[in-house]
């Protein structure tokens, strides 16, 4: 079987994008699949809106994904993906919400050099964090949320094919991980596809 190319945007904060990452991870344990991570934000994405549906006036949640985004142009998607296991295992699982000392933990943690913490409060990697966040809206529209998923097209024409999710609670684990990607990789594949709902339930951090 081919190696499938998933390409994940994530904002760290999410509790739910949080869980489907897990998942993912279990995906690339369980099926042929290579993981880039890449960074998107909630704070972008409610920008300019009446109601932040997040209620972050403040700004708050830009701070992590300012630091995702210098991880990224800095040392790539591997390490992007090391932070987010590091970051959200203190954010999700320890409730730590004090930036100041969660993001270079999470970084140390991760085998980065905590200085790159000093990205949350400058804007040295706005551009880059806009860029990224707008290439993976482009997949989907803005009528969505985190995370987004792609997968190259199997045509060779190098499409991608981009879902929002998918949002799931707990993580399945082994062949059901597995067969929940083969799913989601049908419909993502399937240019007519639209949407697919339930009501959600609370974020599960099962492990």
């Amino acid at each position: 079987m081919n190696r499938v190319t998933a390409h994940f945007w994530f904002d760290p904060s999410c509790p739910y994008t949080w869980i489907t990452s897990r998942w993912l991870r279990e995906v690339a344990r369980v099926r042929p699949v290579r993981i880039e991570w890449h960074v998107m934000s909630l704070t972008l994405l409610n920008e300019g809106r009446e109601t932040d549906p997040e209620g972050d006036p403040e700004g708050y949640l830009r701070m992590p994904v300012r630091v995702c985004a210098a991880v990224r142009e800095e040392h790539g998607s591997e390490a992007l993906g090391a932070f987010l296991t590091s970051f959200g295992t203190r954010l999700h699982l320890g409730g730590d919400w004090d930036w100041g000392r969660a993001l270079p933990d999470a970084l140390a943690g991760a085998g980065l050099p905590r200085a790159l913490a000093d990205a949350a409060w400058t804007d040295s990697y706005d551009a880059a964090l806009r860029a990224s966040h707008e290439a993976g809206v482009a997949l989907v529209g803005t009528d969505v949320g985190t995370p987004v998923l792609a997968v190259e097209g199997p045509d060779g024409t190098g499409r991608v094919a981009g879902v929002f999710g998918p949002c799931v609670s707990p993580a399945p684990r082994g062949e059901a991980a597995g067969r929940l990607w083969d799913g989601a990789l049908l419909v993502a594949r399937v240019p007519e596809f639209h949407e697919l709902r339930r009501a959600p339930v609370p974020p599960d951090f099962a492990e």
